[in-house]
């Protein structure tokens, strides 16, 4: 089973991942990286009104093989512009 290392940056700060998790295959690694940026998300929902977080999927010889980013942006709809739903 391969092991992947999922490094975390959120525009402010870096997270390396030292220890990695063993998981099937690249799909699952993928899945892994959603679901790490839906945590990051929940669990510490950024101040501000941008922000890019990115995880960035590493095999065991330190290749990028995913990386997955999420952009949250918060913006006031300009003068006249209407919201559509």
């Amino acid at each position: 089973m391969p092991r992947f290392f999922f490094d975390i940056h959120d525009g402010e700060d870096f997270a390396p991942d030292r220890q990695g998790v063993d998981l099937d295959d690249l799909d699952a690694a993928k899945d892994e990286a959603r679901k790490a940026l839906r945590d990051i998300i929940w669990d510490e929902l950024p101040a501000g009104d941008r922000r890019d977080f990115t995880v960035d999927v590493k095999n065991t010889a330190g290749e990028i093989v995913w990386r997955v980013t999420l952009l949250l942006v918060v913006e006031t709809p300009s003068q006249g512009s209407t919201a559509s739903t």
